[in-house]
């Protein structure tokens, strides 16, 4: 299980990582007027995209559940949080300070989407760690338990009794 999670993670944080490229891209190819930056990140991505439908094993892979999840995780972090911020941000921006050309906004949109990726890998960096502290955790809780020796009948004669318990040395008293 814990190598489909890491899997899962790197499948995640790639696939962010190539839609910051083609987020990114844009941005630059606004800047500079010129549809070359995007068009190079749109042919990357698309070969990406076919790749992991033509490779059996790619593909089987992309369809787990821990990824899937993973990926849908990612999902709400680069595209639909920011999307929104950017949005509230732009009008609160362009009322109160001064209007947003297109540009703006998508520069605007690319560092939001950056940092909440960026929060996203934190995010899955901490749940690794978290879960090699308790992985660590619970393999010494094994180690203690299987060092403390086991109590079988034979050692359990040897014990002292308990206050109810009689021994054959000791006559039992009669309480009347």
């Amino acid at each position: 299980m814990p190598k489909v999670r890491h899997y899962a993670d790197l499948v995640a944080t790639l696939a962010g990582l190539m839609w910051l490229m083609l987020y990114w891209s844009i941005s630059v190819s606004l800047h500079i007027d010129s549809a070359e930056p995007a068009l190079a990140a749109l042919l990357i991505l698309g070969t990406m995209i076919l790749l992991s439908f033509v490779h059996r094993p790619v593909r089987v892979m992309l369809s787990r559940y821990h990824v899937r999840k993973r990926r849908t995780e990612m999902w709400m972090h680069i595209l639909a949080l920011p999307l929104n911020l950017a949005f509230l941000f732009a009008i609160v921006i362009d009322h109160l300070i001064t209007p947003l050309s297109g540009a703006q906004k998508m520069l605007l949109f690319n560092v939001l989407a950056t940092a909440s990726w960026l929060v996203f890998l934190v995010t899955l960096l901490m749940k690794l760690l978290a879960r090699s502290i308790a992985e660590r955790r619970g393999e010494r809780s094994d180690d203690d338990a299987d060092s403390t020796p086991d109590v079988s009948a034979a050692s359990a004669s040897a014990l002292p009794p308990t206050s109810g318990e009689s021994t054959a040395a000791e006559p039992q008293k009669d309480n009347t």
